[in-house]
């Protein structure tokens, strides 16, 4: 809301900085939050740290001077680390797929329920008991290019999330948002169909990029832009994508990274591992339900 104040029009003031108060700023420490001028930002894994933080993190006196990510994780050397066993994974299974001609397919893929030729009704897959399918058809790819533009986003995407968030958040993240894709596929999906793909857990990540530039303030407009473009792939006739994997992990993964991100201080454990206990709870009801309907 703009307030005016004696006919001069609107006036937006920013916090000066904490060791400078006299030096307006909108850059805040990623670690304690309190505006820092560009003579006290000291560059980190993701954003600035103040000089105060920066050397309480030096001074080895036990876990609260650790220096921490945005999200409260810890900061390491390796920020790819998650990133690279992720896309090694999606690749190893790629490569299986091949090997078995399209067998782990049928083992693995996402399918709920089908109707045979005769018109019978048969429970198949996750309808079926086999829940596994809700993360296994997430590593799954059977195209070439299917595989390689989800890795492409996986790489431009995954470093700088598993900096901001910590190896064990972001991990996390990762697989809420491929179940979330995967879940909300088994509540829509049309019978004898078969879905597979990274898509959910990458638009998730998409999500969480969103939700991390607008915390750090950053210029939001490159992921908006990029993130519209392939919300508009995602719709088009003839493109065979299930648009339902996508949305699910988007809105898994942004609501995920909102709860990493905005936990306050005190409580951040409390809020993180409570919001991811809640998403599960609520992804495995909407599977029983489903399921329920369909017996």
């Amino acid at each position: 809301m703009e307030h005016q104040q004696g006919g001069l029009g609107p006036r937006h003031t920013l916090p000066g900085c904490y060791r400078h108060p006299e030096r307006e700023t909108g850059i805040r420490c990623t670690r304690c939050e309190r505006p820092i001028c560009p003579d006290c930002m000291i560059p980190a894994s993701v954003g600035y740290q103040c000089p105060q933080c920066v050397r309480g993190a030096g001074t080895g006196r036990g876990d609260a001077a650790r220096p921490r990510t945005v999200a409260g994780g810890a900061v390491v050397g390796d920020t790819k680390l998650v990133t690279k066993i992720l896309l090694g994974l999606n690749v190893a299974l790629f490569v299986a797929v091949l090997a078995t001609g399209g067998e782990l397919v049928t083992e693995l893929g996402m399918i709920a329920y089908a109707f045979g030729g005769d018109g019978t009704f048969e429970l198949l897959g996750v309808a079926d008991g086999e829940w596994y399918r809700l993360l296994t058809s997430a590593f799954l790819h059977e195209q070439l290019w299917h595989i390689g533009l989800n890795m492409m986003a996986l790489w431009f995407l995954g470093p700088p999330l598993e900096a901001a968030l910590g190896r064990l958040r972001f991990t996390v993240l990762y697989l809420l948002s491929a179940l979330g894709g995967s879940v909300l596929t088994y509540l829509l999906m049309a019978p004898n169909q078969l879905s597979l793909g990274a898509s959910g857990a990458i638009f998730g990540l998409f999500g969480a990029t969103a939700v991390l530039m607008r915390r750090m303030r950053y210029d939001m407009r490159p992921i908006v832009v990029l993130l519209a473009i392939n919300l508009v792939i995602t719709f088009l006739p003839g493109f065979n994508i299930a648009w339902q994997a996508h949305l699910g992990g988007l809105f898994i993964g942004g609501a995920f990274a909102f709860a990493l991100v905005h936990a306050p201080r005190e409580r951040r454990a409390l809020v993180q591992w409570g919001t991811a206990a809640l998403i599960v709870v609520a992804l495995v009801v909407a599977c029983v339900v489903r399921t329920s309907v369909l017996l």
